[in-house]
């Protein structure tokens, strides 16, 4: 059998956790799967998968052969795309990485968008609160916010988003507007504690950054929910300005403590240097990066 079929056939059963998941995937029987990673695994004299009856696991072998093939397919697609020329429609599977909640609000229409445009490329997002290992899970392009570390990366600004408090217009009316962050601790206020950050709120004052302890009566574990129980008029709340962008453009929500903001923090269209030579990830990063910088140059109120 070819060898980059053998790879083909092992990183979807990786992928998948499934010799089922991985024949259908590739429309074949699971039958000619399970033949073809025995085959492999008695070629390479490793073994690769551990199997049950309920689950499938990679063996630390496999783990690394899977990367390494992940690696290789990669290159070889690569330089398909590269010899076909500029000119190449683009084609095949493209996996795309970005903030759960930004990925909804701003990625998903424009991978919607483009999809319309492009039948033949198929997409896999990940939507996850947590930086993706790029090369390591197998990820043609990311969206990210906040600083980058210096890497190999290719990274593309598409705009900027803040870090803002806000609360319903109903509940300032009644209770005042904080003239600072020490003022905090005489409000309501809701605080979106996500896993390993605790309840500070972060700010700019006198010059030098500055984290607040916050003691809130709601804590929740999701910006979402935060946002909405500030629209209730519960209270303050402190969140990044694309997750209530509606909310002021509505006048439902209003930003206080304007003047103690940190620096914005940018968003960038990020992929390995050797994708761009694929015409997917080319066409696609130039789609992805028209249509943020557009949904991000209005400012939010």
């Amino acid at each position: 059998m070819n060898r980059f079929h053998e790879m083909s056939v092992f990183l979807a059963v990786a992928d998948a956790q499934s010799f089922a998941g991985a024949a259908r995937r590739l429309e074949m029987s699971a039958p000619a799967v399970t033949r073809s990673v025995a085959a492999l695994e008695r070629r390479l004299g490793a073994l690769l998968v551990v199997r049950t009856t309920r689950s499938l696991r990679l063996t630390e072998a496999g783990q690394r052969y899977a990367a390494d093939c992940r690696r290789i397919l990669e290159e070889v697609e690569q330089a398909d795309d590269a010899a076909a020329g500029a000119m190449a429609a683009p084609r095949g599977a493209l996996s795309i990485t970005a903030p759960a909640f930004f990925g909804e609000l701003h990625v998903m229409p424009a991978v919607l968008g483009y999809l319309r445009a492009h039948r033949e490329v198929s997409v896999r997002t990940l939507l996850v609160d947590r930086v993706v290992n790029l090369l390591d899970e197998g990820i043609d392009v990311a969206v990210r916010i906040g600083a980058l570390p210096d890497s190999s990366l290719t990274a593309v600004p598409v705009g900027q988003v803040r870090r803002v408090v806000c609360a319903a217009p109903a509940f300032l009316r009644e209770h005042g507007v904080p003239e600072d962050p020490d003022a905090l601790q005489r409000y309501c206020t809701i605080t979106a504690a996500l896993e390993g950050r605790g309840a500070q709120w972060r700010f700019m004052q006198d010059g030098q950054p500055r984290r607040v302890r916050v003691d809130s009566q709601l804590t929740v574990t999701t910006f979402q929910a935060a946002v909405l129980a500030a629209c209730e008029g519960w209270g303050l709340t402190q969140v990044v300005s694309y997750q209530v962008a509606r909310h002021l453009a509505s006048g439902a929500l209003q930003v206080v403590l304007r003047d103690f903001e940190l620096p914005p923090l940018p968003v960038h269209v990020v992929y390995p240097e050797g994708r761009k030579s694929s015409a997917k990830v080319r066409s696609f990063v130039e789609f992805c990066v028209e249509a943020l910088r557009r949904d991000l140059a209005a400012p939010p109120a």
